[in-house]
């Protein structure tokens, strides 16, 4: 890999958080106005062209960024529970009591919360990309019914990541 090619890469890496959520955001705020079955029709509206054309451009990125945080041994974080490491967790449900939030990073209820979202990620990737190869099929209503579902919960997943977002940003104002 040559230089800039390599260079790209890396910038791309960087900026995977950012680009899935940007992705994430139109394509669940745009989803009400799409009207797709079976297949993508001749006639689509933009809304369900966008839709199809950027979801697999999301689920490519979104494939991407699950891999990203996985390698390296980062998938501990994540998924400690892999590993039945519940001391994190525990630590920090015993510290919610108490009224103290939990904190970001290391293998707590933070981490553990983001390896769901990596989960339903690559769920709704993989089904997405499934829908679309399977167009015109029958099997085509069965992927759409599963990304709609596993959309559903990847939605629930991002209001619960932005509100603990905002506790890391309370909680980063707190200690400096």
């Amino acid at each position: 890999m040559s230089q800039k090619s390599s260079a790209l890469v890396s910038a791309i890496a960087e900026k995977l958080h950012v680009i899935v959520i940007t992705l994430s955001v139109f394509l669940v705020v745009t989803s009400p106005w799409i009207l797709i079955g079976r297949q993508l029709r001749a006639n689509a509206s933009i809304w369900d062209s966008l839709h199809v054309y950027l979801g697999l451009v999301a689920a490519i990125f979104g494939l991407l960024f699950m891999l990203k945080n996985l390698l390296n041994g980062h998938w501990r974080q994540f998924f400690p529970w892999l590993r039945l490491d519940f001391s994190q967790c525990v630590d920090e449900i015993k510290q919610l009591k108490k009224g103290k939030l939990p904190s970001s990073g290391g293998k707590g209820i933070f981490s553990v919360v983001e390896g769901i979202g990596l989960i339903l990620i690559a769920l709704v990737s993989i089904t997405g990309i499934a829908w679309f190869i399977t167009q015109g099929s029958s099997d085509a209503l069965m992927w759409r019914k599963y990304h709609i579902l596993f959309a559903q919960g990847f939605v629930g997943f991002l209001m619960v990541h932005i509100v603990f977002a905002m506790f890391h940003i309370i909680d980063m104002v707190r200690n400096s």
